[in-house]
Parts: structure tokens; sequence; C-alpha cells
């Protein structure tokens, strides 16, 4: 898996940090997601980051990040709430839309299974929730500040001890989850939802995932976590509540929805159609039984959700110059084992480039060959990589006739 830091700013300017797990190869991508972490935890946490690693492992890419005032994010926490937290959860959105895809899943693991339930009708693009021990309300976390209660009223904050830390709570936190008391959101929530509770959790109670499943409307599904803990301490109940997502959630997802075919293609054999699949380099590319993406890497302000259209032009010269050889290798019956072509498109100056003429474009093309041939028959496979159908038209400099058409 790869893991990706990504930055982004909260609806005050302050920055927030996130890590996005992404699988090895970014064809492999399904769907992206957004996890929300416990109250007070961080985008670290283990329960956070095993759930992560393993979706970026079934293809789901999965940012998690610290809220503001948390981790490595900038901002203080006294001066953050519930509301807050939604509002950031909103600006990771768009921050993930913005450099790679929105967001089509919202995790959220307690106090963030809250949060992810209030947030999704502000995000267009979310088509499944899912929640990990969470409560059906955020007011569900004012029992924690029982003991200093008074003294908040009273003084307007104080310091209460949250499991072996300690932090500031102003009475602005408890008058906004005053405002999340009620379960109409989840009754509103406009997508599919997965409620993974354990019947042993000790922080949150099972009643509460009771209460998330009566709210919501269908589609709507409740996974038992058996015998696990609040904070899935077992790697083994972090990878079953991943492996469940991931097959659950491919129900109520277009995992290809950008991707998809379009109604009707009509394609002529050897025509190709390319649509735009954002509004800045991403492309759809369509024959009557294909589809591939050509993107630009992130570096040239892409999201390398495929191949650049000049790798794609490699790639066909290298494609056609694999397959022309093999076909020959089988006609004359060559013990011709394995073929590899590398290429590589540079820019010179024509006085480096003996054959270049006045031209100062420049493919370079290395064939590797295994197997017990002579040196007459490499030299031929050589000579027949030339005479590969793209090469042919590369060489013979095709007129591109544009049209404009409705």
């Amino acid at each position: 898996m790869k893991k990706i830091r990504l930055e982004f700013e909260n609806s005050n300017g302050e920055v927030l940090a996130g890590l996005l797990e992404l699988p090895e190869r970014v064809d492999e991508i399904s769907s992206f997601a957004l996890f929300a972490h416990c109250f007070t935890c961080g985008k670290d946490i283990a329960a956070a980051s095993r759930i992560s690693r393993a979706l970026a492992a079934q293809g789901i890419a999965v940012l998690r990040f610290d809220f503001t005032g948390l981790g490595n994010s900038d901002g203080d926490f006294a001066n953050t709430n519930f509301s807050s937290n939604i509002e950031d959860l909103v600006q990771a959105a768009k921050a993930l839309e913005a450099q790679y895809r929105a967001p089509q899943i919202l995790i959220g693991h307690s106090l963030g299974g809250a949060a992810v339930l209030a947030a999704a009708a502000k995000l267009d693009s979310i088509k499944a929730v899912v929640t990990i021990g969470a409560p059906a309300t955020a007011q569900h976390v004012a029992h924690l500040f029982k003991e200093k209660e008074a003294q908040i009223q009273a003084q307007g904050e104080a310091v209460v001890a949250l499991g072996a830390r300690e932090f500031s709570i102003k009475k602005q936190f408890l008058d906004d989850i005053d405002q999340y008391s009620s379960t109409e959101k989840i009754r509103n929530l406009g997508a599919a939802l997965l409620v993974f509770h354990s019947p042993l959790d000790t922080i949150v109670s099972i009643d509460e995932a009771g209460s998330i499943f009566q709210a919501a409307l269908h589609p709507k599904s409740f996974v038992s976590l058996d015998k696990a803990d609040h904070l899935l301490s077992r790697a083994a109940d972090a990878e079953y509540v991943a492996t469940t997502i991931a097959s659950w959630v491919s129900r109520y997802l277009d995992l290809e929805q950008d991707d998809a075919q379009p109604a009707s293609l009509d394609l002529a054999d050897g025509e190709v159609l390319i649509k735009e699949l954002d509004h800045k380099f991403l492309r759809g590319m369509y024959s009557n039984e294909h589809f591939l993406r050509a993107d630009e890497p992130l570096k040239y302000g892409g999201k390398n959700l495929g191949p650049s259209p000049y790798d794609l032009l490699l790639m066909s010269l290298g494609a056609c110059t694999s397959m022309t050889l093999r076909m020959y290798a089988n006609l004359k019956k060559l013990p011709l084992e394995d073929v590899s072509v590398r290429l590589i498109h540079e820019r010179v100056h024509a006085e480096d480039c003996v054959d270049c003429e006045s031209k100062v474009e420049r493919i370079t093309r290395r064939i590797s060959l295994r197997g017990e041939l002579t040196e007459e028959q490499r030299g031929k496979l050589l000579e027949i990589a030339d005479k590969c159908p793209v090469h042919r038209t590369l060489e013979s400099d095709p007129k591109i006739v544009t049209e404009l058409v409705e």
C-alpha cells in the first residue's frame, strides 16, 4: 500500500494534517472514502490506521485526518466543537475532490460516526455511510463532562480528564452538542447505511446502534462485532470491519461511475471516443469493448489516475512492437521465450541526435529478448521491430484532419 500526506485548510484557514492510504497501483482504486476518528483521538489511532490500510488493499482509497486542534493539525481544541468537526469533514471531502476524486464513502468511529451521520447530507457525492461503535447523536458525550458541568456553566471553561489526557472544554462545546440531540439527520441521510457495534462495548452502549438503525431508512444493515472492544484493539476486528465494508459497499456504489461506458457508443471498428471525467485532465477513453483512463501526474496538476497522453503513446508503440515480434517469432518458430520493450520520449537538441536531422523529438526503444536465439535471429527480430504498424504510422508523418461536429 502507498501513503501520501495530504494537508488542507479548515474553514478558518488552519492547516489540517491528513494521510491518504492508496493501493499500490492507481488503476486499482475503485472509490475514495473519508474516515472520521473517535472523540479526542487522532488519525493514527490503531483502528483508523488498520481499517484504512485494509480497505486500501481492497481497492478503496481512504483519507484519515486529525480534526482541528488534534494530532498534527493546527488550531486549538478548546475552540472546536461538534459543528466544527462536521465542517472539517466537509473541507476534507473538498480537498480530496480537488486533488483526486470526490469521496463516495464516509466512515466514522465512535463520535466520528455521529459526525459522518451529520455530514453526509452536506456532501452530494456520498453514497454510503459506515458507523463503528457510534452514538446516535453527539449529545451522547455530555456524560463525559458531568462532574465538571457546573464549573463549565459557571466559569465558561474547565479542564476535563478524558482517558489519559486532559482537555479544556468550554461552554460553547456543551451548547453546540445540545443542537445535536435529535436523530432526524439520520432519517434524512440520503445514503446506504452500515452500522457496526459490539454488544460488549462499555464506552458506547449497543442501544445507540439500535437508535441509529431504527432512525435510518432503508437501505441499512447491521453487523455485530461479537467480542470486540470499543477501540477495536485487536487487529483481527479491524480487518473484519474493512473486509465487510468492501463487500457491502459494492452493492450501493457505482464503483466506476465516472468511468462508466456511455449509454450508446456506436463506434466504428478502429474508432475511439474520449470524454471528460473532470474539468482538469482526467479523461475516459472508450472503444466499443474497452475503457481506459488518461490523466496527468500530481506535479502537473492532475490526479495521477491514469497514464499521461505521452505515456499512452509510448505504450501503444511498445505494445505493437512486442506483438509484432511475438507474431514473427511464432511464425518462424524461433525460440523466443519472452520479449520486453522499454521506451522513453525525450526532447533533444538536433545536434545531439545524429539521425534526427532538424527534429528535436526522440523516442528511444530498448528491446530485451530472452531465449536461445542466434545473433542472426536477434538481428532479424530487431529489424522486424521497425515494421510494427504503429511504428510505420508514426514515421509516415500522418495527416491529422480535425473537424468540428455537433
